[in-house]
């Protein structure tokens, strides 16, 4: 029998990735059957649960892939001279998600604010999917508090700023605005980047 590529093994865990994404946006994750997974993906069940034993553990894959590509984001941003200003670094990662999770609903909008939003409402029963949330926040916030440090060195801030609460506001910040997509829908073009550049170039009057 030929042996299956890692290449082929990696790309049919995406399609159930992907096709599990979809429908937990669509639908919500407790209305989402196995059966619609499959469905979507169209794959046999012995495909699918040769990856995956069931709803859970796709979502808290799903979830640790995001919060992946977040904290790689801002690793990368870390490294830069000088590192991008927030406007453009939010801004960014929000862009890197759309190339990872470009999935659409059937109304034309992006399914990954809702899958966040479907995520979020699973963590406070889903023991394992807190623990993945828990600890990769943990390293997204470890990795702006890195961004921050750039900042620092670059002398774009202050060297007394507060690098644990300016990274824990950057990313509740990011979290804030996919919760307003999901809840609102689409905002126009450029939306959080002029936001964040209006809120950057604010002066306090009792400054001297």
């Amino acid at each position: 029998m030929a042996r299956v590529s890692q290449a082929h093994l990696d790309a049919r865990r995406r399609q159930i990735l992907d096709a599990a994404a979809l429908c937990f946006a669509r639908n919500g994750f407790h209305a989402t059957s196995m059966q619609d997974v499959l469905k979507e993906a169209d794959l046999s069940a012995g495909a699918v649960y040769r990856y995956f034993r069931g709803k859970d553990e796709l979502i808290t894959a799903i979830v640790a892939e995001v919060l992946g590509v977040l904290r790689e984001t801002y690793e990368g941003a870390a490294e830069e001279a000088p590192p991008p200003l927030p406007d453009v670094l939010i801004t960014r990662a929000l862009a890197r998600m759309r190339e990872v999770r470009p999935g659409l609903l059937e109304d034309g909008s992006w399914a990954f604010p809702r899958l966040v939003a479907q995520a979020w409402t699973e963590v406070g029963r889903n023991d394992e999917l807190a623990v993945q949330v828990h600890t990769g926040y943990t390293a997204v916030r470890s990795a702006w508090m890195r961004v921050v440090e750039s900042y620092k060195a670059a002398g774009l801030i202050d060297r007394s700023a507060d690098a644990d609460a300016m990274s824990r506001v950057m990313v509740a910040l990011a979290q804030g605005f996919v919760a307003h997509l999901a809840a609102l829908g689409p905002v126009p073009d450029g939306t959080l980047e002029r936001g964040l550049r209006a809120l950057m170039s604010m002066r306090d009057p009792r400054a001297r």
